[in-house]
């Protein structure tokens, strides 16, 4: 039985306010000008690069710079989520949007964290301002007109006893599911259904009052559990083409793989894939071929597997010191034979599957300050990266683009493949493109989601 919790808690939406002082350009840097010099012409200002941001100053986003962006917070930070995939149709674009995701807590107490499974309805565009001088008649009517396009927020949530380090989503047959790796060493797999139906209950239930809602599914159990790993861990990710198979890596560097046999039973291999001498920290399958996987370690090496060899040969090629440091995460490009790796060293890596067992990647990009948090494809684009970092960025890059000398003359100090930079979070932790909504992206930190499509997107 589903028990309802006050509309008010524990998830509302917000945007960001418009009353600061350092504004964002067409290309996502900010300009800005110094009092001292008011008669020069404005300056970009790139985070990380530029004078710090003085006292009284904040920064704020351009609504020009974007076509659309909301935020919204949950009770507890959910440092990882994924996009479900829903039956509203593929590459939609007109306006009001609406998306799917799931996302797992960190509470302070292991009884408090909750699987959310949210949708995000009603999401329009950024308004264009209009100089024209309003009466109070027009006053009114703009104020009517800003209520109805206000998104809106329900919430589905699923008891999950311990911290989520990371969430996975795909589509089993006609069902959504989604793996959890979390902070009690364990493994499971979640049925989405059920929360999914009591979403749509409230929104039905909602059409008219324009109120964010919440339930809680109380008797949601988890599909299948693994407690075979010896520590926990963050490595998760399932294959696009073979059903229900799964692989999840451990910080004590063990690399599983799982199978799904008929009648919905996972099958988890008990000897683990032997290679990597410290903690695995991310994994991705190809998308072209069913039997390849790639996995990226703290001991600074990249790693491809045959998954069809035994577990002691299964690794096909190493590329030692990938990075200079940690390597956090991977992304495998689902449209050219390209992966892209993040480490440490705020190094943006991206290899060729013809040439990576030379050791040498094609590109190598630096911007970012701080270790690379997050890393991903976009599904639309073959060209274009999500990227974020610690030092709170979140970055989009197209690889295609390029200038005669390799710089930008107008921005001398970021490559020129670096086509926008999203700011206003802290402690970015995971980024995702909605992989039927083009240009669409979302962004999770400690401060909350974003969810924002850039002009250039």
């Amino acid at each position: 039985m589903a028990e309802k919790m006050p509309h008010d808690e524990p998830i509302h939406d917000n945007v960001m306010d418009d009353d600061d002082d350092v504004d964002m350009d067409d290309d996502g840097a900010e300009e800005y000008s110094d009092d001292e010099n008011l008669g020069e012409k404005k300056r970009v200002y790139l985070p990380g690069i530029s004078r710090a941001l003085q006292e009284g100053e904040e920064m704020d986003f351009d609504p020009e710079a974007y076509k659309i962006f909301h935020s919204f917070e949950t009770s507890y930070p959910c440092l990882s989520f994924d996009v479900v995939h829903d039956k509203l149709g593929e590459n939609r674009t007109e306006f009001p949007l609406t998306s799917h995701l799931v996302a797992g807590t960190q509470a302070q107490k292991a009884t408090q964290n909750m699987i959310y499974v949210l949708k995000l309805a009603n999401l329009h565009g950024m308004d264009e301002e209009s100089d024209d001088e309003e009466d109070d008649e027009d006053i009114e009517k703009r104020e009517d007109e800003e209520k109805k396009k206000q998104p809106r927020l329900y919430a589905s949530m699923m008891r999950h006893r311990g911290g989520i380090n990371r969430v996975k989503a795909t589509v089993l047959g006609d069902s959504n599911v989604c793996a959890v790796w979390n902070d009690l060493n364990r493994v499971q797999i979640w049925n989405l259904a059920k929360p999914l139906e009591e979403l749509e209950k409230l929104y039905e239930a909602d059409q008219g009052r324009g109120q964010n809602c919440t339930v809680v599914v109380d008797t949601q159990q988890p599909l299948h559990t693994f407690a075979g790993h010896a520590a926990e861990g963050f490595a998760l990710g399932w294959s696009p083409l073979k059903p229900g198979m799964l692989a999840s890596g451990d910080s004590k560097k063990n690399l599983h793989v799982w199978k799904m046999h008929e009648g919905g039973q996972w099958v988890v291999d008990q000897r683990p894939l032997v290679g990597h001498k410290k903690s695995v920290e991310d994994v991705a399958w190809s998308p072209t071929e069913e039997s390849l996987l790639i996995s990226c370690s703290s001991d600074k090496t990249v790693r491809l597997w045959d998954t069809r060899l035994n577990a002691n040969e299964a690794c096909v090629c190493v590329v030692e010191n990938a990075h200079e440091s940690d390597v956090n995460v991977l992304s495998w490009n689902d449209k050219e034979p390209l992966i892209a790796s993040g480490g440490d060293d705020a190094l943006l890596n991206i290899w060729s599957l013809k040439t990576i067992q030379f050791g040498e990647p094609v590109a190598k990009f630096k911007h970012h300050s701080k270790p690379i948090t997050s890393v991903e494809w976009s599904p639309h684009e073959s060209t274009t990266l999500l990227a974020s970092g610690e030092d709170d960025q979140t970055t989009i890059w197209d690889l295609a683009m390029e200038t005669e000398d390799g710089q930008n003359e107008d921005l001398p100090d970021i490559p020129p493949q670096l086509m926008f930079i999203h700011c206003g979070q802290k402690e970015v932790k995971e980024v995702h493109w909605h992989c039927q909504i083009p240009g669409l992206a979302f962004s999770t930190s400690l401060s909350g989601f974003n969810v924002f499509r850039t002009i250039n997107c």
